[in-house]
């Protein structure tokens, strides 16, 4: 019999695809978190009462680090859109969707998209799923050449 997931040790935490789309979930709500805070996302995790697992730490850092490139690349291919004008919602899953595309190369391209495009879906505007699809095929294209 399996432990429970908060039991097990970090070391198998990456073992299963649900569990990397549980972290992606979990990253993507404290990126979120943190910016509608208006804080560091190592802050809002430093608040937490139970640690993320280590991927979702891996996700937020990672993001978090690399934030001016991935807000750059965002705005170059954002056609007619501004960072600052598109939802909140949706910036947080493109900072971590064009992380992953740029700084993973150990995660397929397809599943950053589609992942990251589902999250959009779930939690954004009607639109959004769409908008986070092309931009993020569009950096993929750049960033990972076939």
């Amino acid at each position: 019999m399996t432990a429970p997931r908060s039991e097990r040790p970090a070391s198998s935490y990456r073992g299963g695809v649900g569990s990397r789309r549980e972290a992606r979930e979990r990253a993507f709500g404290l990126l979120y978190e943190a910016e509608t805070k208006g804080e560091p996302a190592d802050v809002v995790v430093a608040a937490l009462p139970v640690a993320p697992e280590a991927f979702t730490l891996e996700l937020v850092a990672g993001v978090t680090e690399h934030a001016e490139e991935i807000d750059a690349t965002i705005s170059r291919f954002a056609k007619g859109w501004k960072l600052e004008r598109m939802p909140a919602l949706d910036r947080a899953v493109l900072r971590l969707g064009v992380y992953e595309l740029t700084y993973r190369p150990d995660v397929p391209t397809g599943a950053v998209i589609s992942e990251a495009v589902e999250l959009a879906k779930r939690f954004s505007t009607e639109e959004s799923g769409r908008f986070v699809n092309g931009l993020l095929s569009a950096v993929g294209a750049e960033v990972r050449p076939a």
